[in-house]
């Protein structure tokens, strides 16, 4: 029987009082369970390395998304501001990536919506007589309202027109005159005029019970016609004062028409995006720099560095990061390295950036910054484009470095709690045995002095048990 790792100091054996069995056991299961604890060890220093692992991809995912952001040919870069001459008249917006350039506009008249109204009755729920009158929307088919005694109202007829949905809108007006029954074209222009054939009727009846048939007819005070101006010195006819399609990306809000004046409209980039976008990835790069600093930084007081010191993945993204901060090319030299843009590496692998710089460069140079960032399409890919893509191959959920390495962690932690549940079952087997074999010994230590005092008695020592008591 093994007694590795039981303190027997102190115990007299031969008291008759036996041994503490469990105490025992409990030492030998302590000093037997040494590798269980360091395989526990083991998972929790990796778990810190997946945990460091994590927070290194949601960084790096940031930062391939400010990345994106600069590649993308819809994006910060691309991004527009339109100025107006004179927003009175004219004012635009742009999409992204819109050409940069200046337009002339000139609106000779706006985009009318047609509309009629009818003569005034005395309210809104005065009874019409039972008719009909025919109701066209531009080139459409012809409508014909029934006038009967389920609509026989100003209020009834606004209800049963709204309800088929002609591309009319129907309301009653009242005012101190009476009511009248208003019709508005849904939609502007030519396409969208109005066209009432017929009219209403209405009986009344005086104080001398007399009664009186009048006709109640339809005014158009408006005729839908559609805008007309001039974009760039080429007539243009638009159905609404919105106007898309002229410029390509460019869509012209017509708010006044001078045919004498000429507005000018004016395309530029949207510097401050660019600014804004540049300044994010910056932050953010220096934001995941300094959590890789941490991973190599060395703690005197526990004589270690960080969980991931040596770990591959961690190693590539550094390497990937200070590495692409060489990036040259653009094809021009006014803009062909990040210092162009402001952009300098300190010692410790950070970034500084000086906002005037980067202004300037995207005032002045803005075509430059572009290609720098973008690429030529003619063999320069771009510093965004290209970091884009060596980002991408860290971050990809599926295959990329950051999961591939999280899950070689994770398989280790699966693989010694294996060793740790077999461990456990071993020494579950063990503990049973060893506390069998203590109770017996127990038993016996606890019978010796009994047995020890009949042989001595056998050999004529009466004194044996006093002496062994005292």
């Amino acid at each position: 029987m093994s007694t590795t790792g039981i303190n027997l100091s102190g115990m007299n054996l031969l008291n008759g009082q036996g041994v503490n069995v469990s105490s025992l056991v409990s030492q030998l299961v302590t000093a037997a369970s040494v590798p269980e604890t360091q395989w526990q060890s083991q998972q929790t220093s990796i778990q810190t390395q997946i945990s460091d692992l994590n927070i290194l991809d949601q960084s790096t995912t940031t930062l391939l998304s400010d990345v994106n952001a600069l590649q993308d040919p819809g994006g910060a870069v691309t991004s527009r501001n339109v100025n107006s001459s004179d927003s009175g008249l004219v004012s635009a917006t742009a999409t992204d990536g819109t050409a940069v350039g200046n337009h002339t506009i000139v609106v000779n008249s706006l985009a009318t919506t047609s509309s009629y109204y009818t003569d005034e009755v005395a309210s809104a729920n005065t009874v019409l007589d039972s008719g009909s009158f025919s109701l066209t929307v531009g080139t459409g088919p012809a409508n014909t309202i029934t006038i009967d005694s389920t609509d026989n109202t100003l209020s009834g007829l606004a209800t049963a027109i709204n309800n088929q949905n002609i591309g009319v809108t129907a309301s009653v007006v009242t005012d101190a005159n009476g009511a009248r029954l208003a019709l508005v074209s849904q939609s502007s222009g030519v396409a969208g005029d109005l066209n009432i054939t017929g009219s209403l009727g209405v009986t009344t009846v005086n104080s001398n019970n007399v009664s009186t048939d009048s006709t109640i007819n339809f005014n158009k005070p408006v005729t839908g016609a559609n805008a007309s101006l001039t974009v760039d010195g080429v007539p243009v006819s638009s159905a609404t004062n919105t106007v898309t399609g002229a410029v390509a990306g460019l869509t012209l809000n017509l708010n006044g028409a001078d045919k004498n004046t000429t507005v000018d409209i004016s395309v530029v980039p949207d510097t401050s995006s660019v600014v804004n976008s540049v300044t994010s990835f910056v932050n953010d790069y220096n934001t995941l720099i300094g959590q890789i600093n941490q991973e190599y930084t060395y703690n005197s007081s526990t004589n270690t560095s960080g969980a991931l010191e040596g770990d591959s993945t961690v190693e590539m993204l550094q390497s990937t990061l200070l590495g692409a901060m060489g990036y040259a090319g653009g094809g021009s030299s006014a803009v062909n390295t990040l210092g162009d843009l402001g952009i300098t590496m300190n010692d410790d692998g950070t970034l500084s950036l000086n906002s005037t710089v980067l202004t300037n460069a995207a005032t002045s140079n803005y075509s430059a910054l572009q290609t720098f960032l973008q690429g030529d399409g003619a063999g320069n890919t771009g510093f965004a484009t290209s970091l884009a893509s060596q980002l991408s191959s860290l971050t990809d959920p599926s295959e990329g470095a950051f999961t591939v390495d999280i899950s070689g962690y994770n398989a280790s932690i699966s693989s010694l709690q294996d060793e740790i549940n077999d461990f456990q079952t071993y020494i579950t087997a063990q503990q049973a045995m060893w506390t069998t074999q203590y109770d017996n010994m127990n038993v016996l230590l606890q019978e010796l002095p009994s047995q020890m005092e009949q042989v001595q008695a056998e050999l004529g020592n009466s004194n044996y048990a006093n002496t062994n008591n005292g």
